[in-house]
């Protein structure tokens, strides 16, 4: 059964939240960065004699829904059958998660990485926007390999792109000095195709009991997150897919847990900017805040003594934001 996007609360929601949306609760609102080697080729990158092939971009100097039309359209693909029309000027804007990739040009590997968040970061006194994709983690492979495709030692291994350059996350199981990486683009898979879509139609949810409902009625949820530091003049907008959302109807409150998204660290720059970024996850209630849990060494204790230290997500924070909820479709 089709749910309209214009009245979330339908045959859906009603069959998900049955008698219990009528006796949940009215709850109060919720009132409302700090961080705690030379790589040898593996199979993911290109070998040297490949670094000719692709080109450095510039940095990109637009406003940030500008930034990401000027490498690929408003709408997707320039011309491409099926794209979605443009939207206004105005209109909110977010991406297609399902359908937004970038994909690499080197003959030795056209690999293709799905989008999991983007990260748009801010320089007033710049006056720049730069834009980060986060893209989906794999596993360390012997790509095109007869056989023992994932290596023996293995390791997570997650890209972001932006300005030209990959940082390279490779989370193995013990501390390690290759962890990130800042390479160029020509330095491995050459230079990027950018194929994200815009989602269109686009709803703000701007009430619990709108948030409420599009969550019954099974839509897509992307949610963004303005965070700013007045010292430095940088702010930034994080872009994500709503992964996990929980909705207590006792207390008419909804929280976003989600991630990994690209998390810059405004606190000073960094040169180049795409050195600020790090791994971590969200979580927000209300338009106020966002907390926070960020990848890095993290002490394993037992008995009250440190065993070792492994890549966790640790040490949560929380830092004022503005948070916006959106619905696709």
């Amino acid at each position: 059964m089709a749910v309209s996007r214009r009245s979330f609360l339908g045959a859906g929601a009603a069959a998900m939240w049955g008698g219990a949306m009528a006796a949940a609760a009215a709850s109060p609102a919720r009132p409302g960065l700090i961080f705690s080697a030379p790589l040898t080729h593996e199979p993911h990158e290109a070998p040297q004699a490949v670094e000719r092939q692709g080109a450095q971009q510039p940095p990109l100097q637009q406003p940030a829904a500008q930034a990401v039309a000027a490498r690929e359209g408003a709408a997707g693909n320039p011309g491409e059958e099926g794209a979605a029309p443009r939207a206004s000027p105005d209109a909110i804007r977010c991406l297609d998660y399902g359908l937004s990739f970038v994909c690499g040009t080197a003959s030795f590997n056209c690999v293709r990485f799905w989008v999991e968040s983007r990260t748009t970061l801010f320089d007033q006194a710049a006056g720049t926007a730069r834009v980060f994709c986060q893209c989906a983690s794999c596993k360390s492979e012997n790509t095109f390999a007869e056989k023992d495709l994932f290596i023996e030692d293995n390791y997570d291994f997650l890209p972001i792109l932006g300005d030209g350059q990959w940082l390279i996350f490779r989370r193995p199981a013990r501390i390690s000095p290759t962890y990130r990486q800042v390479r160029s683009e020509a330095q491995m898979w050459g230079a990027m195709n950018l194929r994200l879509r815009e989602a269109s139609p686009v709803t703000v949810l701007k009430t619990w009991e709108q948030i409420r409902d599009a969550t019954a009625a099974g839509l897509p949820l992307v949610s963004q997150t303005k965070i700013a530091c007045a010292d430095t003049g940088l702010h930034a907008v994080i872009e994500c897919p709503v992964k996990t959302m929980n909705i207590s109807l006792d207390k008419q409150m909804y929280q976003v847990d989600t991630g990994p998204v690209a998390l810059p660290d405004l606190t000073r720059r960094y040169d180049p900017p795409i050195e600020s970024l790090r791994l971590a996850f969200i979580a927000f209630n209300c338009s106020q805040f966002a907390d926070f849990v960020v990848e890095q060494p993290t002490p394993v204790v037992e008995d009250g003594q440190e065993k070792c230290q492994i890549y966790h997500y640790s040490g949560p924070f929380s830092l004022p934001a503005e948070n916006v909820l959106l619905a696709v479709g």
